[in-house]
């Protein structure tokens, strides 16, 4: 198996319980490129988790999808980028101010920890939401324009990069060319029909294609009979894709 496949690969370890994530990152750290820790891990071990998988090699995506005033987004940070992580998420419409105010921050304190400065990603539109909830929350859409707009901001704030659904790709990447795209909503083909709140959606081959660079890649893995054959499975449609 090709390993530049393999390492677009990010797992999401979207579960409150550290044993099951312990589990998985010991089948899974060498088959895939990292791992995503988000809200409900981190809120429930906290610090120590991502240190667990970063004394194991792998990478670590924090996905907090930081939003607040620019000084308190800022020192969240400084914090996460001396525990090391290779990604962090906030949300891009913070503004301008707070994703500036992320990215000098987390540089500063990675070169005083003595670690690689993280890759500070704004987050878009969530791939929850469709056209008609975007209406409903007053945010001028389609998602494929409030995308564009965002993408913008995220690029011009000088943020390493984005996280927008599989449909807006496309959009995302003329509007910031050299932006890291992180991907979710991603469903391997012939996976069984989709029973949970991902509106915006596409394979693993079909995200490629468009040019995402990763992708973070949950429940098709994590609760497959066997995780690493799940993983080896979309690997090799990466592969193939090209």
């Amino acid at each position: 198996m090709s390993p530049a496949a393999q390492q677009r690969i990010f797992v999401a370890l979207d579960t409150p319980e550290v044993e099951r994530a312990r589990e998985l990152v010991t089948l899974l750290w060498d088959h895939v490129g990292g791992f995503k820790v988000g809200l409900e891990l981190f809120i429930s071990h906290g610090p120590s988790i991502v240190r667990e998988i970063r004394d194991r090699g792998a990478r670590v995506f924090l996905d907090l999808k930081l939003h607040d005033i620019p000084n308190t987004v800022a020192g969240a940070a400084a914090a996460a980028a001396r525990l090391g992580v290779d990604y962090l998420t906030v949300h891009a419409g913070g503004g301008a101010a707070m994703i500036g105010a992320a990215q000098e921050a987390a540089r500063k304190a990675a070169a005083e920890s003595g670690v690689a400065a993280p890759t500070i990603l704004g987050v878009t539109v969530l791939t929850s939401l469709d056209d008609a909830a975007l209406k409903q929350i007053g945010l001028s859409g389609p998602a494929r324009t409030a995308v564009v707009r965002l993408a913008g901001l995220v690029r011009d704030a000088g943020a390493g990069g984005l996280v927008c659904s599989p449909l807006e790709i496309r959009d995302a990447r003329r509007a910031f060319p050299e932006g890291k795209i992180v991907v979710p909503g991603i469903r391997p083909g012939g996976a069984a029909p989709r029973t949970d709140d991902q509106a915006r959606v596409a394979t693993p081959a079909q995200a490629v294609n468009l040019g995402a660079d990763l992708l973070v890649i949950g429940r098709p893995i994590t609760r497959a009979d066997d995780p690493v054959a799940a993983a080896r499975v979309i690997a090799g449609e990466l592969e193939r894709a090209g």
